[in-house]
């Protein structure tokens, strides 16, 4: 049997709306493929290899815990430069992103050195950006949907994963979103992301398939999360 080793980094710092949802979702749809899916929990007293695992996952927390992950995670930046250049999954959701760029503003005017691993600041403000966000992608043909409450933007990034539909980007005015380089995938919706795009979770598990030379089994879409995705596409457009 086929298997996949999950590592869901800081899993109970940085899960502040639920984002379990995402590796559980994940979990499922690789099962539902025929690959074993082991999931290791892994936090601040871990000692994490980032060559050891297949797919990495962080969510969202508070800033302050944010904060902490940072500094936890700056002594394996080079590490984590090498797996993501080698092609090594990667989901990385909410203010997480924030940690991946070259430093974070803050609003008392300091600044944090962050990650280095992209080319963009993030920037924490007074206000918040609290809505539904409709995106689209060049992965797929359907649309993205999630959530956003965040009080931090991101400068203008080249190498985005979405374009918006309606909603916010990575910061007011600009209309792109998110951090895609390899197979790495960083944006700030929540909701949970994977959870509420079932065919945004299909084109991973799908091109992690392809990659590892496994074959993939197209499955009928007719389960609960499927009719959820169409449901809420359609109220949102008729309620704008």
């Amino acid at each position: 049997m086929e298997k996949i080793k999950i590592a869901h980094l800081y899993y109970d710092i940085m899960n502040l709306y639920g984002e379990n949802g995402n590796v559980r979702f994940l979990k499922k749809k690789f099962e539902d493929q025929g690959i074993k899916a082991d999931v290791y929990f892994l936090s601040m007293e871990d000692e994490i290899d980032f060559k050891e695992y297949d797919f990495y996952y962080i969510g969202a927390g508070t800033d302050n815990n944010k904060k902490i992950v940072l500094n936890n995670l700056i002594k394996y930046r080079d590490k984590i430069k090498d797996a993501i250049y080698t092609n090594k999954f990667f989901l990385v959701t909410g203010n997480a992103v924030d940690m991946f760029g070259n430093s974070i503003n803050l609003v008392d005017g300091g600044s944090l050195e962050a990650l280095s691993i992209f080319d963009y600041i993030a920037t924490e403000e007074e206000f918040r950006i609290i809505e539904d966000q409709c995106y689209s992608c060049d992965m797929i043909s359907e649309k993205i949907i999630g959530f956003q409450n965040r009080a931090s933007v991101m400068s203008k990034y080249s190498n985005n994963l979405f374009k918006v539909i309606k909603g916010t980007g990575s910061s007011p005015n600009i209309d792109t979103e998110g951090v895609k380089y390899n197979n790495f995938y960083g944006t700030y919706l929540i909701g949970p992301l994977l959870v509420r795009n079932p065919y945004f979770t299909d084109y991973l598990v799908k091109d992690y398939c392809k990659q590892k030379n496994i074959k993939y089994n197209e499955l009928d879409k007719d389960d609960y999360s499927y009719k959820a995705f169409h449901e809420f596409v359609k109220n949102f457009y008729e309620n704008r």
